[in-house]
């Protein structure tokens, strides 16, 4: 007589509760260093809970008119890349950094995040790495990791894979939010230096790197001694912190005209964004360092110069207009908050292009 058939349960279909429940215990001290007084206690809550203004006196913003910012955002495929060379603790910083530095361009600061993390089973050292990068992000831009969600879906994600989305949201001021109408001729460009690609042009990359049989983990003298693969995987930096802390010091002046954050599209089409359409910006490119990273990408691959312009950074993370009498103060406190400023352009009377020569 045969067996009957074993009893189905969550786990045997695929997904394992317990060790769900067991993650999301384990990260709860990680996400509680990023709280601050803003936070309020909720553990089991549905939601996390978060008071818009602080009730100390002693802290109080005093918004008179606040204007709630929200972006959301992923890391794109170099997901598959940390899958790869089995190192994902840079993927919970670039989800961060990738929504927030978003945020701080129209002037918001950061006030919370959530992450989501799907995958095909429940890697519990896997998911700590990224939840911990998400947290160190956090704390580094005063950013409170409120909640989060994941999601085990075997059938829909292979057993080993992941993937990642971000969700940010910010306050500021209405009379403080960014509107390019402001940006005049005269402006100065200044670019902060990127650590890298950053989390933008990964398809691009993998697709050099298959074409080239590249080795991602042996020493390369062009890139100072690091492995292709090392280089590839160093994380988005986090610009929101700094650029909050800035923007801060001119509560009366607003000295800063425009931002942009250099995602995908390079930092032309994402500059052009700031502009309106009765100026220009015409940047020199010979004024800061191109990461070697860059020269080595282009030569595995051999991509065009305007294919590299147009899929990457090329060593500009980050863009601010400031008017010019106040441009060398904001390069000198950028670089006191631990950025690489440079001025590498100007605004001028114009169609709402960016000119780079």
């Amino acid at each position: 007589m045969a067996s009957a058939p074993e009893k189905l349960s969550y786990a045997s279909a695929g997904v394992d509760i317990d060790a769900g429940d067991a993650f999301a215990a384990s990260i709860r001290g990680l996400m509680r260093r990023t709280h601050g007084p803003r936070v309020i206690a909720n553990d089991g809550g549905f939601a996390g809970l978060l008071r818009l203004d602080y009730n100390e006196a002693i802290f109080k913003r005093n918004y008179r008119d606040p204007v709630l910012v929200a972006c959301t955002d992923g890391v794109g495929t170099k997901i598959k890349l940390a899958e790869d060379l089995a190192a994902y603790d840079c993927l919970g910083v670039d989800l961060v950094a990738m929504n927030v530095n978003d945020l701080v361009v129209q002037g918001a600061e950061p006030l919370l995040f959530l992450d989501y993390i799907a995958c095909g089973r429940v890697d519990r050292a896997k998911l700590t790495a990224i939840v911990s990068g998400v947290a160190d992000a956090c704390a580094s831009c005063g950013c409170a990791l409120l909640g989060g969600e994941t999601a085990e879906m075997p059938g829909v994600y292979d057993e080993h894979a992941i993937d990642l989305a971000g969700f940010a949201v910010g306050v500021v001021e209405l009379s403080r939010a960014q509107d390019p109408s402001r940006v005049e001729p005269g402006d100065v460009v200044i670019g902060l230096e990127s650590d890298g690609v950053h989390s933008n042009g990964f398809t691009l990359v993998r697709k050099i790197i298959e074409r080239a049989d590249a080795d991602l983990r042996t020493p390369m003298d062009e890139l100072g001694g690091r492995s292709l693969g090392e280089e590839l995987l160093i994380p988005t930096r986090v610009y929101a912190g700094p650029i909050s802390k800035l923007l801060r010091r001119y509560t009366v002046k607003r000295i800063v005209t425009g931002m942009a954050h250099i995602t995908g599209g390079g930092l032309a089409d994402n500059l052009r964004r700031a502009l309106h359409g009765s100026v220009d910006a015409v940047v020199d490119r010979s004024k800061w360092p191109v990461p070697p990273v860059f020269g080595a990408l282009r030569r595995l691959g051999d991509v065009d110069g305007n294919e590299m312009d147009r899929g990457f950074n090329m060593g500009i993370g980050f863009a601010l207009l400031v008017r010019p009498s106040f441009a060398h103060s904001v390069e000198r406190q950028l670089a006191k908050l631990g950025e690489r400023p440079h001025v590498i352009g100007r605004i001028v009377a114009g169609e709402g292009d960016v000119r780079i020569g």
